[in-house]
Protein backbone atom coordinates (compact mmCIF):
# COMPACT_ATOMS: atom_id res chain seq x y z
CA UNK A 1 0.00 0.00 0.00
CA UNK A 2 1.62 3.36 -0.89
CA UNK A 3 2.43 6.26 1.94
CA UNK A 4 0.06 8.69 0.56
CA UNK A 5 -2.79 6.08 0.57
CA UNK A 6 -1.61 4.85 4.71
CA UNK A 7 -1.68 8.70 5.01
CA UNK A 8 -5.12 9.12 3.78
CA UNK A 9 -7.02 6.15 5.22
CA UNK A 10 -5.03 7.30 8.68
CA UNK A 11 -7.09 10.36 9.28
CA UNK A 12 -9.30 10.12 12.18
CA UNK A 13 -13.10 11.46 11.75
CA UNK A 14 -13.32 11.85 15.95
CA UNK A 15 -15.54 13.72 17.67
CA UNK A 16 -16.35 13.86 21.52
CA UNK A 17 -18.66 10.76 22.70
CA UNK A 18 -21.71 12.76 24.68
CA UNK A 19 -24.21 10.19 24.07
CA UNK A 20 -25.23 7.33 26.42
CA UNK A 21 -22.58 4.33 25.84
CA UNK A 22 -24.80 1.43 23.05
CA UNK A 23 -24.31 -2.08 23.37
CA UNK A 24 -21.91 -4.08 21.35
CA UNK A 25 -24.68 -5.01 19.23
CA UNK A 26 -25.79 -1.96 18.33
CA UNK A 27 -22.45 -0.77 16.71
CA UNK A 28 -22.27 -4.27 14.94
CA UNK A 29 -25.93 -3.47 13.44
CA UNK A 30 -24.30 -0.28 12.07
CA UNK A 31 -21.51 -1.38 11.06
CA UNK A 32 -22.85 -4.31 9.01
CA UNK A 33 -25.09 -1.01 7.27
CA UNK A 34 -21.53 0.73 6.89
CA UNK A 35 -19.79 -2.41 5.47
CA UNK A 36 -23.12 -3.20 2.50
CA UNK A 37 -22.60 0.79 1.37
CA UNK A 38 -18.97 0.27 1.45
CA UNK A 39 -18.56 -2.54 -1.07
CA UNK A 40 -21.07 -0.98 -3.15
CA UNK A 41 -19.79 2.02 -2.77
CA UNK A 42 -22.69 4.51 -1.56
CA UNK A 43 -20.81 7.34 -0.32
CA UNK A 44 -23.96 9.38 0.30
CA UNK A 45 -25.46 6.28 2.06
CA UNK A 46 -21.88 6.15 4.09
CA UNK A 47 -22.56 10.07 5.38
CA UNK A 48 -26.09 9.50 6.08
CA UNK A 49 -25.66 7.49 8.76
CA UNK A 50 -23.44 10.12 10.66
CA UNK A 51 -24.31 12.20 13.45
CA UNK A 52 -25.21 15.34 13.23
CA UNK A 53 -22.12 16.21 15.54
CA UNK A 54 -19.94 14.50 13.08
CA UNK A 55 -21.30 15.71 10.15
CA UNK A 56 -20.79 19.11 11.49
CA UNK A 57 -16.96 19.03 11.70
CA UNK A 58 -16.38 16.64 9.02
CA UNK A 59 -17.53 17.85 5.56
CA UNK A 60 -19.21 15.55 3.32
CA UNK A 61 -16.38 16.00 0.81
CA UNK A 62 -13.98 15.27 2.79
CA UNK A 63 -15.33 12.28 3.99
CA UNK A 64 -15.85 11.11 -0.03
CA UNK A 65 -11.87 11.72 -0.66
CA UNK A 66 -10.99 9.36 2.22
CA UNK A 67 -13.67 6.95 1.30
CA UNK A 68 -12.66 6.81 -2.51
CA UNK A 69 -9.07 5.82 -1.91
CA UNK A 70 -10.74 3.11 0.91
CA UNK A 71 -12.86 1.37 -2.42
CA UNK A 72 -9.88 1.35 -4.25
CA UNK A 73 -8.54 -2.00 -1.76
CA UNK A 74 -11.47 -3.50 -3.53
CA UNK A 75 -14.46 -5.58 -1.34
CA UNK A 76 -14.40 -5.80 2.08
CA UNK A 77 -14.14 -9.71 2.24
CA UNK A 78 -14.25 -10.56 5.94
CA UNK A 79 -14.86 -8.77 9.08
CA UNK A 80 -13.67 -9.59 12.79
CA UNK A 81 -14.09 -7.88 15.93
CA UNK A 82 -10.70 -6.43 17.68
CA UNK A 83 -12.32 -5.14 20.53
CA UNK A 84 -15.23 -3.02 22.38
CA UNK A 85 -14.55 -0.52 25.13
CA UNK A 86 -16.09 2.59 26.34
CA UNK A 87 -18.63 2.64 23.03
CA UNK A 88 -16.29 2.21 20.96
CA UNK A 89 -15.32 -1.12 18.69
CA UNK A 90 -12.51 -1.97 16.73
CA UNK A 91 -12.77 -4.44 13.84
CA UNK A 92 -10.16 -5.72 11.14
CA UNK A 93 -11.64 -5.88 7.77
CA UNK A 94 -9.87 -8.05 5.35
CA UNK A 95 -9.95 -6.65 1.84
CA UNK A 96 -8.17 -8.90 -0.98
CA UNK A 97 -4.76 -8.08 -0.12
CA UNK A 98 -5.05 -5.42 2.37
CA UNK A 99 -6.24 -5.11 6.03
CA UNK A 100 -7.46 -2.02 8.05
CA UNK A 101 -8.57 -1.77 11.50
CA UNK A 102 -11.87 0.59 11.65
CA UNK A 103 -13.23 2.29 14.81
CA UNK A 104 -16.89 3.18 15.41
CA UNK A 105 -18.75 4.53 17.88
CA UNK A 106 -21.97 4.98 17.54
CA UNK A 107 -24.60 7.84 19.54
CA UNK A 108 -27.59 7.60 20.88
CA UNK A 109 -29.70 8.42 18.01
CA UNK A 110 -28.09 5.59 16.57
CA UNK A 111 -25.59 7.45 14.19
CA UNK A 112 -22.02 7.22 14.14
CA UNK A 113 -20.02 9.72 16.09
CA UNK A 114 -16.25 8.28 15.20
CA UNK A 115 -15.51 6.94 12.51
CA UNK A 116 -11.89 5.90 11.82
CA UNK A 117 -9.88 3.97 9.63
CA UNK A 118 -6.35 3.07 10.10
CA UNK A 119 -3.77 0.32 8.12
CA UNK A 120 -3.83 -2.97 10.14
CA UNK A 121 -1.00 -5.43 10.85
CA UNK A 122 -0.25 -8.12 8.47
CA UNK A 123 -0.59 -11.18 9.98
CA UNK A 124 2.87 -12.86 10.51
CA UNK A 125 3.63 -15.49 7.27
CA UNK A 126 2.69 -19.13 7.99
CA UNK A 127 4.93 -20.23 5.56
CA UNK A 128 8.48 -21.07 6.49
CA UNK A 129 11.66 -19.31 5.08
CA UNK A 130 13.66 -21.47 2.58
CA UNK A 131 16.93 -22.43 3.54
CA UNK A 132 18.76 -23.24 0.49
CA UNK A 133 17.01 -21.89 -3.34
CA UNK A 134 18.88 -23.15 -6.51
CA UNK A 135 20.56 -20.24 -8.38
CA UNK A 136 22.41 -19.20 -11.47
CA UNK A 137 25.22 -16.28 -10.94
CA UNK A 138 28.54 -15.91 -11.33
CA UNK A 139 30.45 -14.13 -8.53
CA UNK A 140 33.43 -12.73 -9.43
CA UNK A 141 33.33 -9.39 -7.70
CA UNK A 142 32.36 -7.57 -4.81
CA UNK A 143 29.38 -5.99 -7.11
CA UNK A 144 28.12 -9.45 -7.99
CA UNK A 145 28.05 -10.58 -4.42
CA UNK A 146 25.86 -7.75 -3.28
CA UNK A 147 23.52 -8.26 -5.77
CA UNK A 148 23.61 -11.85 -4.93
CA UNK A 149 22.93 -11.52 -1.12
CA UNK A 150 20.19 -9.23 -1.75
CA UNK A 151 18.26 -11.67 -4.76
CA UNK A 152 19.12 -14.55 -1.81
CA UNK A 153 17.68 -12.72 0.84
CA UNK A 154 14.21 -12.13 -0.97
CA UNK A 155 13.82 -15.16 -3.01
CA UNK A 156 14.49 -17.20 0.45
CA UNK A 157 11.24 -15.17 2.22
CA UNK A 158 8.46 -17.97 2.29
CA UNK A 159 5.96 -16.04 -0.14
CA UNK A 160 8.53 -15.62 -3.40
CA UNK A 161 9.15 -17.80 -5.86
CA UNK A 162 11.97 -16.95 -8.69
CA UNK A 163 13.64 -13.89 -9.81
CA UNK A 164 15.24 -12.69 -12.43
CA UNK A 165 17.60 -9.78 -12.92
CA UNK A 166 19.34 -8.75 -15.58
CA UNK A 167 22.32 -5.99 -15.15
CA UNK A 168 24.13 -3.40 -18.01
CA UNK A 169 26.92 -1.62 -16.39
CA UNK A 170 30.26 -0.88 -17.70
CA UNK A 171 29.41 -2.12 -21.40
CA UNK A 172 29.25 -5.66 -19.69
CA UNK A 173 25.36 -7.58 -19.77
CA UNK A 174 24.94 -9.96 -16.53
CA UNK A 175 21.85 -12.06 -15.56
CA UNK A 176 21.21 -13.44 -11.99
CA UNK A 177 18.19 -16.28 -11.64
CA UNK A 178 17.50 -17.45 -8.75
CA UNK A 179 14.45 -20.20 -7.21
CA UNK A 180 12.04 -22.51 -8.73
CA UNK A 181 9.27 -21.02 -11.41
CA UNK A 182 6.82 -23.08 -9.68
CA UNK A 183 7.16 -24.97 -6.29
CA UNK A 184 9.33 -28.44 -6.35
CA UNK A 185 10.22 -27.89 -10.37
CA UNK A 186 13.47 -27.38 -9.91
CA UNK A 187 13.53 -24.72 -12.55
CA UNK A 188 15.29 -21.50 -12.75
CA UNK A 189 14.08 -19.03 -14.40
CA UNK A 190 15.98 -17.88 -17.85
CA UNK A 191 16.50 -15.15 -20.00
CA UNK A 192 13.14 -16.37 -22.10
CA UNK A 193 10.96 -16.63 -18.99
CA UNK A 194 7.93 -14.75 -19.42
CA UNK A 195 6.54 -12.57 -16.76
CA UNK A 196 3.40 -10.28 -15.86
CA UNK A 197 5.50 -6.71 -15.74
CA UNK A 198 2.29 -4.52 -14.60
CA UNK A 199 3.16 -0.90 -14.69
CA UNK A 200 5.97 -1.36 -16.45
CA UNK A 201 3.49 -1.30 -19.41
CA UNK A 202 3.05 2.59 -18.68
CA UNK A 203 6.88 3.23 -19.83
CA UNK A 204 5.76 1.59 -23.64
CA UNK A 205 2.83 3.25 -23.50
CA UNK A 206 4.51 6.79 -22.95
CA UNK A 207 6.80 5.86 -25.43
CA UNK A 208 3.57 5.04 -28.09
CA UNK A 209 2.61 8.92 -27.05
CA UNK A 210 5.79 10.60 -27.35
CA UNK A 211 5.88 8.87 -30.87
CA UNK A 212 2.32 10.58 -32.34
CA UNK A 213 3.98 13.95 -30.50
CA UNK A 214 7.76 13.41 -32.88
CA UNK A 215 5.16 12.70 -35.88
CA UNK A 216 3.42 15.71 -35.31
CA UNK A 217 -0.18 14.16 -35.15
CA UNK A 218 -1.08 15.38 -31.51
CA UNK A 219 0.62 17.82 -29.24
CA UNK A 220 1.51 16.92 -25.17
CA UNK A 221 -0.63 20.47 -24.37
CA UNK A 222 -3.60 19.23 -26.56
CA UNK A 223 -6.80 18.50 -25.22
CA UNK A 224 -8.20 14.50 -25.10
CA UNK A 225 -11.68 15.95 -25.14
CA UNK A 226 -11.93 16.32 -29.13
CA UNK A 227 -10.25 12.57 -29.85
CA UNK A 228 -13.08 11.03 -27.66
CA UNK A 229 -17.07 10.58 -28.47
CA UNK A 230 -19.37 13.59 -28.12
CA UNK A 231 -20.82 11.99 -24.77
CA UNK A 232 -17.69 11.72 -23.17
CA UNK A 233 -16.32 15.35 -24.57
CA UNK A 234 -19.04 17.27 -23.45
CA UNK A 235 -17.69 16.49 -20.02
CA UNK A 236 -16.04 20.01 -18.85
CA UNK A 237 -13.92 17.60 -15.99
CA UNK A 238 -12.54 16.09 -19.18
CA UNK A 239 -11.92 18.92 -21.09
CA UNK A 240 -9.09 20.67 -19.33
CA UNK A 241 -7.19 17.08 -19.47
CA UNK A 242 -4.06 17.36 -21.80
CA UNK A 243 -2.45 14.21 -23.03
CA UNK A 244 0.56 15.55 -20.57
CA UNK A 245 -1.15 15.10 -17.37
CA UNK A 246 -2.50 12.10 -18.31
CA UNK A 247 0.93 10.85 -18.79
CA UNK A 248 2.49 12.49 -15.83
CA UNK A 249 -0.16 11.44 -13.54
CA UNK A 250 -1.63 14.97 -12.96
CA UNK A 251 -5.04 15.01 -14.64
CA UNK A 252 -7.03 14.69 -11.75
CA UNK A 253 -8.32 11.17 -12.53
CA UNK A 254 -7.90 8.95 -9.31
CA UNK A 255 -5.86 5.41 -9.15
CA UNK A 256 -8.82 3.51 -10.65
CA UNK A 257 -12.53 4.80 -11.66
CA UNK A 258 -15.52 3.95 -9.05
CA UNK A 259 -17.27 1.74 -11.30
CA UNK A 260 -14.28 -0.73 -11.50
CA UNK A 261 -15.42 -3.65 -9.19
CA UNK A 262 -18.93 -3.06 -9.87
CA UNK A 263 -19.14 -3.79 -13.20
CA UNK A 264 -20.74 -7.06 -14.46
CA UNK A 265 -18.37 -9.81 -14.56
CA UNK A 266 -15.87 -8.26 -11.80
CA UNK A 267 -13.70 -11.00 -10.40
CA UNK A 268 -11.37 -9.88 -6.98
CA UNK A 269 -9.11 -12.10 -8.14
CA UNK A 270 -9.20 -10.64 -11.56
CA UNK A 271 -9.83 -7.36 -11.52
CA UNK A 272 -9.77 -5.56 -14.87
CA UNK A 273 -10.64 -8.74 -17.00
CA UNK A 274 -13.99 -7.09 -17.52
CA UNK A 275 -13.31 -3.64 -17.57
CA UNK A 276 -14.08 -2.69 -21.05
CA UNK A 277 -13.96 0.73 -23.02
CA UNK A 278 -17.84 0.77 -22.14
CA UNK A 279 -17.45 0.64 -18.91
CA UNK A 280 -14.44 3.48 -19.31
CA UNK A 281 -16.63 5.81 -21.09
CA UNK A 282 -19.07 5.42 -18.56
CA UNK A 283 -17.21 6.37 -15.79
CA UNK A 284 -15.68 9.35 -17.77
CA UNK A 285 -18.75 10.94 -18.78
CA UNK A 286 -20.35 11.10 -15.00
CA UNK A 287 -16.83 12.04 -13.68
CA UNK A 288 -16.39 15.02 -11.15
CA UNK A 289 -13.24 16.42 -10.59
CA UNK A 290 -12.60 17.41 -7.34
CA UNK A 291 -9.17 19.61 -8.54
CA UNK A 292 -8.12 21.14 -11.62
CA UNK A 293 -5.86 19.02 -14.08
CA UNK A 294 -1.99 19.99 -13.60
CA UNK A 295 -2.68 20.66 -10.18
CA UNK A 296 -1.23 17.87 -7.93
CA UNK A 297 0.33 14.37 -8.71
CA UNK A 298 -2.25 11.18 -8.49
CA UNK A 299 -0.59 7.90 -9.79
CA UNK A 300 -3.60 7.06 -12.07
CA UNK A 301 -4.09 3.77 -13.69
CA UNK A 302 -7.22 4.73 -15.06
CA UNK A 303 -5.73 7.37 -16.70
CA UNK A 304 -3.08 5.47 -18.54
CA UNK A 305 -5.96 3.02 -19.63
CA UNK A 306 -7.11 5.85 -21.28
CA UNK A 307 -4.26 7.18 -22.60
CA UNK A 308 -3.95 2.98 -24.32
CA UNK A 309 -7.57 3.96 -25.92
CA UNK A 310 -6.79 7.15 -27.09
CA UNK A 311 -3.78 6.29 -28.98
CA UNK A 312 -5.97 3.19 -30.47
CA UNK A 313 -8.56 5.80 -30.93
CA UNK A 314 -6.26 8.36 -33.15
CA UNK A 315 -4.25 5.64 -35.08
CA UNK A 316 -7.29 3.51 -35.69
CA UNK A 317 -5.13 0.68 -34.63
CA UNK A 318 -5.23 -1.97 -31.91
CA UNK A 319 -3.33 -0.75 -28.97
CA UNK A 320 -1.31 -4.29 -29.57
CA UNK A 321 -0.59 -3.47 -33.15
CA UNK A 322 0.55 -0.11 -32.34
CA UNK A 323 3.07 -1.30 -30.01
CA UNK A 324 3.94 -4.03 -31.87
CA UNK A 325 5.08 -1.84 -34.89
CA UNK A 326 6.38 1.11 -33.23
CA UNK A 327 8.67 -0.38 -30.40
CA UNK A 328 8.64 -4.31 -30.35
CA UNK A 329 9.64 -4.84 -33.96
CA UNK A 330 12.08 -2.31 -34.31
CA UNK A 331 13.98 -3.19 -30.95
CA UNK A 332 13.13 -7.10 -31.53
CA UNK A 333 11.45 -7.71 -28.10
CA UNK A 334 10.02 -10.96 -29.68
CA UNK A 335 8.63 -11.98 -26.47
CA UNK A 336 6.92 -9.02 -24.98
CA UNK A 337 3.17 -9.80 -25.44
CA UNK A 338 -0.12 -8.92 -24.11
CA UNK A 339 -1.00 -12.69 -24.27
CA UNK A 340 1.08 -15.81 -25.05
CA UNK A 341 1.57 -17.75 -27.95
CA UNK A 342 2.25 -20.85 -27.83
CA UNK A 343 3.54 -20.98 -30.85
CA UNK A 344 6.06 -18.98 -30.19
CA UNK A 345 7.03 -21.22 -26.93
CA UNK A 346 5.71 -18.44 -24.84
CA UNK A 347 5.23 -19.72 -21.35
CA UNK A 348 4.12 -17.18 -18.79
CA UNK A 349 4.80 -18.28 -14.90
CA UNK A 350 2.50 -19.10 -12.36
CA UNK A 351 2.41 -15.71 -10.16
CA UNK A 352 2.22 -15.86 -6.22
CA UNK A 353 0.12 -13.36 -3.96
CA UNK A 354 1.36 -12.22 -0.95
CA UNK A 355 1.01 -15.03 1.13
CA UNK A 356 2.85 -16.98 -1.57
CA UNK A 357 -0.27 -18.65 -2.79
CA UNK A 358 -1.01 -19.69 -6.36
CA UNK A 359 -3.13 -17.27 -7.87
CA UNK A 360 -4.50 -16.23 -11.29
CA UNK A 361 -2.67 -14.26 -13.75
CA UNK A 362 -4.49 -11.04 -14.79
CA UNK A 363 -6.56 -10.40 -18.08
CA UNK A 364 -6.76 -6.76 -19.72
CA UNK A 365 -9.46 -4.58 -21.72
CA UNK A 366 -9.68 -1.18 -21.42
CA UNK A 367 -6.70 -0.89 -18.97
CA UNK A 368 -4.26 -2.93 -20.66
CA UNK A 369 -2.18 0.26 -21.54
CA UNK A 370 -1.90 0.31 -17.63
CA UNK A 371 -0.39 -2.88 -16.67
CA UNK A 372 -1.23 -5.07 -19.20
CA UNK A 373 2.08 -6.99 -20.89
CA UNK A 374 3.89 -9.49 -20.26
CA UNK A 375 8.32 -9.74 -20.86
CA UNK A 376 11.67 -11.19 -19.99
CA UNK A 377 14.34 -10.10 -18.75
CA UNK A 378 15.92 -10.05 -21.96
CA UNK A 379 13.54 -8.01 -23.73
CA UNK A 380 13.26 -5.45 -21.12
CA UNK A 381 16.74 -5.09 -21.02
CA UNK A 382 17.06 -4.31 -24.67
CA UNK A 383 14.28 -2.11 -24.33
CA UNK A 384 16.51 -0.35 -21.14
CA UNK A 385 19.97 -0.24 -23.46
CA UNK A 386 17.68 1.68 -26.51
CA UNK A 387 17.68 4.20 -24.30
CA UNK A 388 21.19 5.11 -24.66
CA UNK A 389 21.45 6.00 -28.09
CA UNK A 390 21.73 9.46 -28.86
CA UNK A 391 18.61 10.13 -30.71
CA UNK A 392 18.39 9.38 -34.59
CA UNK A 393 14.87 8.30 -35.65
CA UNK A 394 11.70 8.83 -34.42
CA UNK A 395 11.61 5.96 -32.17
CA UNK A 396 14.65 7.32 -30.62
CA UNK A 397 13.42 10.66 -29.99
CA UNK A 398 10.50 9.55 -28.92
CA UNK A 399 12.19 7.53 -25.99
CA UNK A 400 13.98 10.79 -24.95
CA UNK A 401 10.88 12.66 -25.27
CA UNK A 402 10.07 10.50 -22.17
CA UNK A 403 12.70 11.39 -20.14
CA UNK A 404 11.89 14.92 -19.89
CA UNK A 405 10.84 16.84 -17.20
CA UNK A 406 7.26 17.35 -16.82
CA UNK A 407 5.89 17.19 -12.86
CA UNK A 408 7.39 17.60 -9.44
CA UNK A 409 5.68 14.52 -7.22
CA UNK A 410 5.10 14.51 -3.33
CA UNK A 411 8.01 12.21 -3.40
CA UNK A 412 10.85 14.69 -3.58
CA UNK A 413 11.01 12.84 -8.18
CA UNK A 414 10.32 14.30 -10.78
CA UNK A 415 8.32 12.94 -13.39
CA UNK A 416 8.52 12.64 -17.48
CA UNK A 417 5.94 10.69 -19.36
CA UNK A 418 5.59 7.76 -16.65
CA UNK A 419 9.06 7.32 -15.86
CA UNK A 420 10.02 8.59 -12.60
CA UNK A 421 13.26 10.58 -11.95
CA UNK A 422 15.35 10.14 -8.75
CA UNK A 423 19.22 12.06 -8.17
CA UNK A 424 22.13 10.17 -7.27
CA UNK A 425 25.39 11.95 -5.81
CA UNK A 426 24.39 14.44 -9.24
CA UNK A 427 23.50 11.25 -11.07
CA UNK A 428 19.75 11.41 -13.05
CA UNK A 429 18.07 7.79 -13.08
CA UNK A 430 14.70 6.65 -14.57
CA UNK A 431 12.94 4.10 -13.02
CA UNK A 432 9.63 2.66 -12.90
CA UNK A 433 8.01 0.01 -10.61
CA UNK A 434 5.29 -3.06 -11.54
CA UNK A 435 2.80 -5.18 -9.88
CA UNK A 436 -0.20 -7.23 -10.28
CA UNK A 437 -1.62 -10.04 -7.63
CA UNK A 438 1.17 -12.32 -8.71
CA UNK A 439 4.33 -10.82 -9.42
CA UNK A 440 6.84 -7.64 -8.96
CA UNK A 441 8.80 -5.64 -11.40
CA UNK A 442 11.39 -2.86 -11.98
CA UNK A 443 13.40 -1.28 -14.64
CA UNK A 444 15.99 1.24 -14.05
CA UNK A 445 18.16 3.43 -16.37
CA UNK A 446 21.09 5.81 -15.91
CA UNK A 447 21.76 7.37 -19.77
CA UNK A 448 24.38 9.42 -18.40
CA UNK A 449 26.36 5.77 -17.53
CA UNK A 450 24.84 3.45 -19.49
CA UNK A 451 23.94 1.69 -16.20
CA UNK A 452 20.15 -0.55 -16.32
CA UNK A 453 18.80 -2.86 -13.99
CA UNK A 454 15.86 -5.04 -14.57
CA UNK A 455 14.15 -7.33 -12.17
CA UNK A 456 11.17 -9.18 -12.24
CA UNK A 457 9.42 -12.11 -9.55
CA UNK A 458 7.13 -13.94 -10.40
CA UNK A 459 5.21 -13.31 -6.61
CA UNK A 460 3.63 -9.91 -5.24
CA UNK A 461 6.35 -8.92 -2.98
CA UNK A 462 7.55 -5.93 -4.11
CA UNK A 463 11.41 -5.71 -5.59
CA UNK A 464 11.03 -2.33 -5.50
CA UNK A 465 13.37 -1.55 -2.51
CA UNK A 466 15.90 -4.11 -3.52
CA UNK A 467 15.93 -3.11 -6.76
CA UNK A 468 16.19 0.87 -5.80
CA UNK A 469 19.48 -0.66 -3.62
CA UNK A 470 20.69 -2.44 -6.49
CA UNK A 471 20.69 0.20 -9.06
CA UNK A 472 22.29 2.91 -6.53
CA UNK A 473 25.22 0.54 -5.81
CA UNK A 474 25.68 0.54 -9.36
CA UNK A 475 26.19 4.03 -9.52
CA UNK A 476 28.21 4.44 -7.05
CA UNK A 477 30.35 2.18 -8.45
CA UNK A 478 31.74 4.63 -11.65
Amino acid sequence: MSRNLLWMLSMLFAVQAVAQSKPEMVNKALFNKLEFFINTQMTDSIYSLASETFKAQIPQEQLAFVLNNLYQLGQIQQVDVVNFSQNTATYRLQFDKHALHARLAVDSTLHYELLAFTAAEKPALQKKEKTEVISQADNVSPLDFYIDSLANRYVKKGNTQSLAIGIFHQNNYKTFFYGETAPGNQTLPTEATLYEIGSLTKVFTAVLLADLVTKNIIQLDDSIAKFLPDSVASNPAIQGITFKELANHSSGLPRMADNWNSIAGFQAKDPYAAYDRSALFAYLKAFKATREPGESYEYSNIGFGLLGELISIITKKPYMQYLQETILTPLQLVNTTEKPDAKKQQVLVSGYDEDGNDTPRWNWKALAAAGGLKSTVKDLTLFATAQFKMPQDELQYAMALTRQFTFFTPENMDIGLAWHMSMLDGLIYFHHTGGTGGSSSFIGISPDTKTAVVVLSNAAESVGKMSTAIMEKLLQQQ
